[in-house]
């Protein structure tokens, strides 16, 4: 039996007890995408996942799929590219602009997009509230990559990220490993698994590890703020060498 939630932004999320081993997590439907219940969520490390015609439904899966930020696999064919790479990296500036690319680019063995306008419309206002964040990467004037997600204290909740250029989202994913690390975070959420995280670095942890994480990574501040300087791909290929990173 699947719990609703109320029509009030702070009506109470279920015991994360609750949440159904088929499918995987799905823990409560309804509500709304009120910013005040979406950061609710996220602080309980549950996320909104849904398509068209469906009613939103809120999940908690268990086993948790999370990128250690320093466990991010640099693989000899990967370092190479960076090492020869032109393109350049932002941070918020282009958030509108992922968000439509992360919904309208086609993915292999998926047809349509759980990304609906309601969503983007929620997104968008917690990118105004400084919540959302995204990451891009360009080829001159040209959107090549990027992600978004939510950034609650140091703990970062991953939503999506395209690519149309190779290795677009990869560099995109690793600038994030970086910058959460140099703010003393540890892991990111990634949600669910798929054998591409895998190779990346990300595993699965129980939940009631995952949300022991983040109780204690989301009451805590940024040790620095996100660069608001465009970054360089080579930039990245040292976990250690932040000395550049203002």
């Amino acid at each position: 039996m699947i719990y609703w939630l109320g029509t009030e932004p702070d009506s109470p999320f279920p015991p994360h007890s609750l949440a159904l081993e088929e499918p995987n997590g799905l823990l409560a439907a309804g509500g709304d995408l009120h910013p005040q219940r979406l950061i609710k969520a996220y602080h309980r490390g549950v996320f909104p996942w849904y398509s068209d015609e469906q009613p939103i439904l809120w999940w908690s899966p268990d086993p948790r799929c999370v990128l250690p930020v320093q466990h991010f696999h640099i693989s000899r064919r990967f370092q190479r590219q960076l090492k020869r790479s032109t393109v350049s990296i932002s941070v918020d500036r282009a958030f509108n602009a992922v968000l439509n690319a992360c919904a309208d680019i086609p993915r292999k063995e998926e047809h349509g997009t759980w990304i609906v306008p309601e969503m983007k419309a929620a997104y968008l206002q917690l990118f105004e509230l400084g919540y959302a964040h995204s990451v891009e990467v360009w080829h001159e004037e040209e959107l090549v990559g990027g992600l978004y997600g939510v950034l609650v204290g140091r703990m970062f909740f991953a939503e999506s990220m395209f690519t149309v250029r190779e290795a677009g989202s990869k560099i995109a994913l690793l600038t994030l490993c970086r910058l959460m690390h140099r703010a003393g975070a540890q892991m990111i959420d990634c949600q669910l698994s798929n054998p591409h995280l895998f190779r990346l670095g990300a595993c699965e942890i129980p939940r009631a590890q995952f949300l022991k994480a983040v109780d204690w990574h989301s009451s805590k501040a940024m040790a620095s703020p996100l660069p608001s300087a465009s970054l360089k791909p080579q930039q990245l290929i040292d976990a250690n060498d932040l000395s550049a990173w203002v």
